[in-house]
């Protein structure tokens, strides 16, 4: 087994963690989720370029476009009501 073979593990608890974070009320953990998806996009590509996964990076390339629009999206605005 490859050393790049063992970072399907951290990829997997990043996207779990993301998963997670984003099903949260508060938006700076849901912030957080996004990014955390970011990296785990990154690390499925690293690791799908590795094992010529095409079809796992083309995926991965997608959704990182629909996460960085969900960190857009996620951003508070001036117009935007406050708490309470």
């Amino acid at each position: 087994m490859d050393l790049i073979d063992l970072l399907q593990w951290p990829a997997m608890l990043a996207t779990v963690t993301a998963a997670w974070l984003i099903g949260s009320l508060n938006l700076r953990r849901r912030t957080v989720g996004f990014w955390c998806f970011l990296l785990s996009n990154l690390l499925w590509v690293i690791w799908g370029w590795h094992t010529s996964a095409w079809a796992l990076i083309v995926l991965q390339v997608c959704l990182a476009g629909l996460n960085i629009r969900g960190v857009k999206k996620n951003a508070p605005t001036a117009d935007a009501p406050g708490p309470g």
